[in-house]
């Protein structure tokens, strides 16, 4: 597998450096000779950087948007804007292997999505963005190995919920060290609160109700340098859970009992537009009013297969009054959906006719039914899938019926850790191994978090499925080889100031064949 330049990795920051700046020269005349006549723009255009991602084995999206104000609407002028990009085979960009030039159009924020592609595959580029003399950062990405090729090792992290008044982002700085082909995010990659003066620093605006909030929201996210530093250091793999519009919504369903259904779609409407302008996702993603589609598959040849799951937009409502509740008709219920029939049927046709040897769900909320409660009593967080629990049986029985190779699930949102094997029930008491699942912890959400939280010798007692829980923040690093997947549960020992060490609270190993986790 091709290795990235040292050089590049030990960079934690990419700013408009010299060598960015120099790069400007290198650039050979206007892309495809055309002379471009740009407005002034009355400031640096670059201040959310570059990302790149939904690579593909001849290229992915580049992503940048104009925001010279980037807390204020972005300041761009209302008018179309023509972006340079240059794409090349080394960082000072003298190898270059295509450029042309995009529209930044004011319609969808002076958001940039160029869609690359004609590339080698399995290889490492570099790219930038250029208005008049003005040039961005320069990022790296990479294109996928080939469908057919079985590549040795695929090594990438997955993070989510990044409050940003909670903490700060030092989680990405150890990120960017360790030398990833891939990062997925699992969403809550933004939070919709008003803003307050209590936490290590603060939301700017209100309560996100308009598209100009979402994206200043959005930007200043964006404007975090530990943030935009992971983002030009390898392509992502982004979707969404609740935070990016409402939390705890479910379709069209508002938490809020006073919600207008059209009122609320408006506002959907409005907060899907923000993310995709936000985020480096295909045209395939281009929201239609209310509705986006998130969900799709991204191949790293045959060694493994990424099915990107949305489980907030075609939900049903949250059953039993939502919370912690123990099991009741309507979660039980064969209608309760926490995928939608279309996006189910798809993911079934997608892990059916997979030939990876490690097949991997990136989604949301936790599938193991963990209970919550001591005793004989029980207790399921009725936003997670045990809430859809007919669904979650039929997407086990699936992995296990149709022999699906190595489903390994990725989660997010509920800002701690667990390591879970998935069982389907046998005769009797017997457990059937079918899927394994890892639940990543906040990367700031919630502060700096616990060790062990309250619960955590009870919960492990109730539930012998779990392998592993804790409540720090930080991420989760995965190395895939075609022989076994190995998972290090990264984590910080605080996130209220900057300079957190990081060291590695738990790792685990799953050979291929054998979908149980094993302390490595």
């Amino acid at each position: 597998m091709p290795r990235s330049p040292i050089s590049f990795l030990d960079r934690r920051r990419f700013l408009a450096t010299s060598t960015a700046w120099a790069a400007a020269t290198i650039w050979a005349g206007r892309a495809n000779g055309l002379t471009l006549k740009n407005p002034p723009l009355g400031g640096y255009p670059f201040t959310l950087g570059v990302a790149s991602g939904d690579p593909s084995p001849d290229g992915m999206v580049l992503w940048t948007r104009l925001a010279p104000k980037p807390l204020e609407g972005g300041g761009m002028p209302a008018t179309n804007v023509a972006v340079e990009w240059v794409i090349a085979e080394d960082e000072k960009l003298s190898k270059i292997v295509q450029k042309n030039t995009a529209t930044a159009s004011p319609d969808w924020g002076h958001s940039v999505h160029v869609e690359v592609a004609g590339l080698k595959p399995d290889r490492w580029y570099f790219y930038q963005f250029r208005v008049g003399s003005d040039v961005s950062p320069v990022g790296r990405t990479r294109t996928m190995p080939l469908p057919e090729s079985t590549p040795e090792k695929l090594k990438f992290a997955f993070a989510s919920c990044q409050h940003f008044e909670s903490g700060l982002y030092t989680a990405y700085e150890h990120m960017l060290r360790d030398d990833l082909d891939l990062v997925v995010h699992l969403g809550d990659y933004i939070y919709e609160g008003a803003g307050k003066s209590v936490g290590v620093r603060k939301h700017v605006g209100p309560k996100l109700i308009t598209l100009e909030h979402y994206r200043n929201r959005h930007a200043q996210y964006k404007t975090d340098e530990a943030l935009q530093a992971m983002h030009a250091a390898a392509p992502w793999l982004v979707t969404w859970d609740d935070h990016e519009f409402e939390n705890n919504y479910a379709d069209s369903i508002s938490e809020r009992k006073d919600a207008v259904v059209e009122d609320f779609l408006k506002q959907r409407a409005v907060a899907y537009q923000a993310y995709y302008e936000n985020m480096p996702l295909r045209r395939s993603s281009l929201p239609k009013g209310a509705d986006m589609i998130l969900y799709r598959t991204s191949s790293f040849g045959r060694l493994a297969e990424f099915q990107v799951l949305d489980t907030r937009q075609y939900r049903s409502d949250q059953p039993c009054g939502d919370g912690r509740k123990a099991p009741c008709a309507e979660s039980l219920a064969e209608t309760q959906t926490i995928l939608g029939a279309e996006q189910e049927g798809w993911l079934c046709k997608q892990l059916k006719a997979s030939p990876a040897t490690w097949n991997i769900l990136a989604q949301q909320v936790m599938v193991g039914r963990v209970d919550r409660v001591a005793g004989p009593a029980e207790g399921y967080s009725m936003d997670q899938w045990p809430g859809y629990e007919a669904n979650r049986q039929r997407l086990i029985k699936y992995l296990h019926d149709e022999k699906i190779a190595n489903p390994v699930i990725l989660t997010g949102d509920i800002h701690v850790n667990f390591a879970n094997n998935i069982e389907l029930a046998g005769q009797g008491d017997k457990r059937i191994p079918v899927a394994t699942e890892l639940v990543g912890t906040s990367l700031s959400s919630g502060g700096n978090g616990l060790l062990k939280p309250k619960d955590h010798d009870a919960t492990l007692a109730e539930n012998p499925f779990v392998k592993f829980y804790n409540s720090e923040r930080g991420y989760v690093r995965c190395t895939v080889t075609p022989r076994e997947w190995k998972s290090d549960f990264q984590v910080l020992d605080y996130v209220v100031k900057p300079g957190s060490p990081i060291q590695t609270r738990a790792s685990f190993v799953t050979e291929a064949g054998k979908p149980e986790l094993q302390p490595a």
